[in-house]
């Protein structure tokens, strides 16, 4: 590794499993302090991180404390890392309101208030990075049974947008990752739920993820979290308020 990310401060939500936490393998590898949070602290364990935080990015409350504490310790953020999300199945009458509350409360509301709490001590240092996982099932692609996540994802990169119009003379970038299909354990088990629902095997549900990627292959966390270094750096600095697609094709 090449310390792209030495001297700077980065905060990774949903830092304990999948894409969340190879970016934050990533962002330790290159040198940068990173603070790995997540709801289920346990799973923060092994991650050679600054600090290990457990933070409920449903809780505005939870949010705000973790960030005065963090402005004491650590100063101003460098990178904001917005990994927290979850994937509701199915089609508008699977949804219930339930559901498609708790898809935007923690897949949009989130992000938005991880912005109200880290984001005016960036605007005091005039530098910052902001990533957000966005989807390529979004605004840039509909598939059949994601209703109320291809919804939350659109709105994901309407958000990025929002924030990139609004602080972009003060020094403030924000850009949206839109993954593919990524191995992970989330996807693990989407499939496992798939599997019994539908009563087919899991190898059957599996290789019905891998069809629909042109490449014929599952990404990886760590090609996300790549994408994610390379918008966290300095060697991004003129890109911001982009969608940037890591689907393998999906979305051709």
């Amino acid at each position: 590794m090449s310390d792209r990310l030495k001297g700077k401060v980065a905060l990774v939500t949903a830092a304990g499993q999948g894409i969340g936490r190879a970016i934050a393998e990533t962002f330790i590898a290159e040198g940068a302090s990173v603070i790995a949070t997540d709801l289920a602290d346990d799973k923060l364990k092994g991650l050679n991180a600054k600090a290990h935080k457990k933070l409920d990015v449903l809780s505005q409350d939870n949010i705000n404390a973790l960030a005065n504490e963090i402005g004491k310790d650590f100063g101003a953020l460098d990178i904001l890392m917005n990994c927290a999300g979850y994937v509701h199945q199915g089609t508008i009458f699977d949804c219930t309101d339930k559901d498609w509350d708790f898809s935007f409360d923690l897949n949009v509301k989130s992000m938005h208030r991880m912005l109200k709490a880290f984001l005016p001590a960036m605007l005091d240092k005039k530098k910052g990075s902001i990533v957000n996982i966005s989807s390529a099932v979004s605004s840039i692609r509909g598939v059949p049974a994601r209703y109320a996540y291809g919804t939350t994802k659109a709105a994901v990169i309407g958000l990025t947008k929002a924030i990139a119009a609004d602080f972009i003379k003060q020094g403030i970038r924000c850009n949206a990752i839109c993954p593919g299909t990524i191995e992970s354990p989330s996807l693990e088990e989407r499939i496992d739920a798939l599997s019994k629902q539908t009563g087919k095997s899991s190898d059957a549900v599996r290789e019905g993820f891998v069809e629909r990627q042109p490449m014929g292959r599952l990404g990886t966390a760590k090609e996300v979290a790549l994408l994610a270094l390379f918008l966290a750096s300095d060697e991004s600095s003129y890109i911001t308020g982009q969608t940037h697609l890591v689907d393998g094709g999906m979305a051709l």
